[in-house]
């Protein structure tokens, strides 16, 4: 279901908490992503899917990269991505409640959360959606 209140709405179709599995937040600053993606009878009613990133206080879109899935198949190439330490190629689309925005250095510095959202979408989209070898390669600081 859709994520409230985000701006643009968005559904987190697909996600990883780090402390649901008691690891500790990472720092995805300059990360390399790889990930299959697939989607069977999916339909995203015009809206497209991105990474996004969360830290408490903040979640960022990759608005600049809208991934491919593939349509009954998986993909032929991984979508392949850096995670730029740069907010023109993101979107804020969260700041906390109350309010308490985070800038996207922080969020991905210490990021506690991310994964695949959905997002321009005129009707919630339905369908399957599916991840293969999804791989995040972390920067050397």
């Amino acid at each position: 279901s859709t994520d409230t209140p985000e701006r643009p709405i968005s559904i987190l179709a697909l996600l990883t908490y780090r402390h649901w599995v008691n690891a500790d937040p990472v720092d995805l600053r300059g990360a390399k992503v790889s990930v299959y993606l697939r989607g069977d009878a999916l339909r995203l009613f015009g809206g497209a899917c991105y990474f996004w990133v969360n830290t408490p206080g903040s979640r960022w879109h990759l608005t600049s990269h809208p991934l491919t899935i593939g349509d009954g198949a998986w993909t032929a190439e991984p979508n392949r991505f850096t995670l730029a330490n740069d907010e023109s190629l993101w979107h804020r689309s969260w700041a906390g409640y109350p309010p308490n925005p985070k800038s996207l250095d922080v969020t991905l510095g210490v990021a506690y959360s991310y994964g695949f959202a959905f997002v321009g979408f005129a009707m919630e989209p339905d369908g399957r959606f599916a991840m293969d070898e999804f791989q995040i390669d972390l920067a050397q600081h």
